[in-house]
């Protein structure tokens, strides 16, 4: 279809041609005639042909091929170029020069010079063209604007889910590091606790180790203090075994003399009516049976306590033998004596019966006292039994001091410390004591009863115990006996009413450590016999010090001390015995302190004093001086304990002892027989013996 063909193209000539290149604006008709009057008026140049000059002509102008453009259209006008306009795709294609489908090239470039000719004489067309340009312009403007809008929302997009994302991985981080330190932080707590667990099972090991340690050594210092202290008791043993044999042969020896004694009663044979052969051969027993236990002493090492023990007492049986030897004979020379002058009186009287009546004298009558009474009714000498006890008590101190011996004579500088710690211990409270209250008396009192109980005790500074060493408490107990009685000599001798206050500690202490009242009775009894009492006799070979030592003398340098100091300190002591018979410890519970209901050393031992010194010959000076001190100390408590008894033994000594005492005193030594004699008779008048200056009353012991 020939036809067909050429319609498609004149229509797309058509479409080529500048009409069907226009754009026609669908509501011209609205504007009716202005649009006539626009193709009818003059060209002219439209209001948006400078906006066209600036921007489009110079980009039109770069893009102009050089050959197309003449020289003398180019100066023509430039204003009045349409050509020069730059075309938006759209308007490129609608006013392009040529067009595709144009059969050839200079057609187009014709129909396009053409074209421009006629927009350059349309004010119209130039307007629409600017506007078209300015739409394009102002599209592509509001394109890139809202292209870079959205650029500018996708960035803060972005920047946020990157932020987003920064922040969920920080997150992330911080909960994978919060993970991790929980693990660290859960391991590091169970290495803790594995770590203590290993501590505290090592600190276990450590300690059943100390424990077991500490129960090795107290083992080993056990079975060392074991060893230590059965050598020392073996050491004892033998030594005590050395004395014991010493002590036996001293008791052969005195048992022989006493053999040689009872032998040589031979010679009163003829005066016994008792069979003497008896005798001898008992004695003769009694040294046979030493001999015995020598003899097997020997044979067993060393003498026991028993084989000694019957020694002295077959020695106590031979002097007993001996004694009531010596009483027979006595009694029969008596009887014999009084025989005699039986004899002699009858036969007197016979030859003054010769001689006559006014030849009758009486015999002159046995030698009497000052009262009337004979000297023979007193005695010198002490009682046996007293002076049994008198030297048990020696024997006693005796073997105290024996038992310390070890740590007296000890070279070691650590025992010579601890000796010297106890002995400050012991003494310093003691010489401390004093008319002070009585709440610092039971802090003293406290103190020496803790040391002597084996509590440790506060001296210079220093923890002192007698545990510390195993002979520290007799030693301990010897030095604080000695001590009290030093206290009576010095202090007591000084000021009388010290003597309370020492007195009552003394007694307390007496109860509750009997040991201790027994070395105070033995140190008392050696430096003042006359608390005995006994009065040392001089035997034969002794030296005269040796003897002045038993009266109490004090002998330095072989000079005595004077008779006024001897007096001084022996009522010192009598003074502190006469207290200490008389008080109790007030103190203290009875569960603790063990009190018993008697004091063990009470005034029924005054009571025996004072009535076995009255039963013995007086002793210039020291028996008045000893009487008053006494009595002024003791005299009220002995008044009121014994009535009316004590009376009638103050009325004897005032009737009977007093002319004896009197007799025997110088003219020089008055002072101390005046002295009684005023005391006992003051009291007897006023039939009361007043209380002791310094007692210790209820007062006292609130202080």
């Amino acid at each position: 279809m020939p036809s067909e063909g050429r319609c498609w193209e004149t229509l797309k000539a058509l479409r080529s041609s500048d009409k069907g290149r226009l754009c026609y604006y669908r509501d011209w008709l609205l504007r009716r005639e202005d649009v006539l009057e626009e193709c009818m008026s003059l060209p002219k140049l439209s209001s948006y042909s400078g906006w066209v000059v600036e921007h489009v002509l110079p980009h039109m102008q770069e893009n102009q091929p050089l050959s197309e453009t003449s020289p003398s259209s180019t100066s023509a006008s430039a204003l009045d170029q349409p050509s020069f306009v730059p075309k938006s795709p759209d308007a490129s294609s609608a006013f392009s020069p040529a067009s595709p489908a144009t059969p050839n090239g200079t057609k187009g470039k014709d129909e396009s010079q053409h074209t421009e000719s006629m927009v350059l004489q349309s004010s119209r067309g130039i307007k629409v063209e600017g506007c078209v340009r300015m739409y394009e312009l102002v599209h592509r403007m509001k394109g890139t604007e809202g292209l870079r809008l959205w650029q500018e929302e996708q960035e803060r997009k972005v920047q946020a889910l990157s932020e987003m994302a920064s922040e969920q991985l920080k997150r992330f981080d911080e909960w994978k590091e919060l993970k991790q330190h929980k693990e660290f932080q859960d391991l590091r707590e169970v290495m803790e606790k594995s770590s203590r667990e290993a501590l505290g099972h090592q600190e276990k090991l450590k300690a059943e180790h100390r424990h077991r340690a500490k129960i090795l050594n107290l083992k080993l210092r056990e079975a060392e203090q074991q060893r230590v202290k059965q050598a020392e008791q073996e050491r004892l043993r033998k030594e005590e075994g050395q004395i014991r044999l010493r002590a036996l042969y001293a008791l052969q020896e005195e048992m022989l003399q006493l053999s040689q004694q009872l032998d040589a009663s031979e010679q009163h044979k003829a005066l016994l009516k008792v069979d003497l052969a008896a005798f001898q051969t008992r004695g003769n027993q009694l040294c046979s049976l030493i001999s015995g236990i020598i003899r097997a002493s020997s044979e067993s090492s060393y003498p026991t306590a028993e084989s000694q023990a019957e020694a002295e007492r077959a020695l106590r049986e031979m002097r007993d033998l001996l004694m009531n030897l010596g009483q027979e004979i006595t009694r029969a020379c008596e009887d014999k004596r009084r025989q005699d002058e039986e004899e002699a009186q009858v036969k007197l009287q016979e030859a003054q019966m010769q001689q006559g009546p006014e030849a009758h004298k009486e015999p002159p009558a046995p030698s009497q006292g000052p009262g009337g009474k004979q000297n023979e009714d007193l005695q010198v000498k002490v009682q046996d039994i007293t002076m049994q006890w008198y030297q048990q008590l020696q024997d006693a101190s005796m073997q105290c001091v024996l038992t310390f011996e070890g740590l007296t004579n000890s070279k070691d500088s650590q025992a010579k410390k601890i000796k010297m710690d106890l002995q400050k211990a012991a003494t310093i409270p003691v010489s401390q004591i004093s008319t002070i209250a009585g709440s610092k008396l039971k802090e003293i009192f406290d103190k020496i009863h803790s040391l002597l109980s084996g509590k440790p005790v506060q001296s210079g500074g220093r923890s002192v115990s007698v545990t510390l060493n195993p002979q520290g408490l007799d030693f301990v107990q010897y030095k604080l006996a000695e001590k009290f009685v030093k206290q009576g000599e010095e202090e007591v001798a000084s000021h009388h009413e010290a003597a309370f206050p020492i007195a009552v500690v003394a007694s307390g202490i007496w109860e509750l450590h009997p040991r201790v009242g027994d070395l105070i009775l033995a140190h008392l009894h050696k430096k003042c016999p006359y608390s005995v009492p006994f009065y040392p006799t001089f035997k034969e070979g002794m030296a005269l010090e040796d003897y002045q030592r038993m009266l109490g003398y004090q002998v330095k340098d072989s000079k005595v001390e004077q008779q006024d100091n001897f007096l001084k300190r022996m009522s010192g002591m009598i003074r502190l015995y006469a207290a200490i018979i008389q008080l109790r410890w007030p103190y203290g519970n009875r569960q603790e302190l063990l009190y018993s209901q008697i004091h063990p050393h009470g005034l029924n031992h005054g009571w025996r004093w004072l009535a076995q010194i009255l039963n013995m010959e007086p002793l210039s000076d020291v028996t008045a001086t000893l009487l008053f001190d006494f009595l002024e100390v003791c005299g009220n408590a002995l008044m009121k304990q014994y009535q009316v008894q004590f009376w009638k033994m103050l009325i004897l000594i005032k009737e009977d002892y007093f002319p004896r005492i009197e007799a025997i005193t110088s003219s020089g030594q008055m002072g101390s027989f005046i002295r009684l004699k005023q005391f006992l008779e003051k009291c007897l008048q006023h039939k009361d013996i007043p209380v002791p200056k310094g007692f210790l009353t209820s007062s006292f012991w609130r202080s």
